[in-house]
């Protein structure tokens, strides 16, 4: 298992949720994905997206314009 990061912020929808697949598309089983972001949309795009697609909302975290959603990947296609 490993911790990736990835940098969003200053991205609008949809590509902060893209660029999360992208990376997604990289990782194995068990890696967790930090997403930072400022679309305030990411807060609910990117746990949609993970219900969606079988991964695992660890946390989400909003602190002023900051938005940060941790990634558990379960499967990668």
């Amino acid at each position: 298992m490993s911790r990736h990061e990835l940098d969003v912020r200053g991205l609008l929808c949809p590509l902060p949720v893209i660029r999360a697949q992208n990376k997604v598309e990289t990782l194995t089983a068990g890696d967790i994905l930090e997403v930072h972001a400022t679309d305030p949309g990411a807060l609910h795009d990117i746990p949609a997206w993970c219900r969606v697609h079988g991964h695992e909302v660890v946390s989400t975290a909003r602190e002023k314009n900051e938005i940060c959603v941790v990634v558990r990947v379960m499967a990668t296609t």
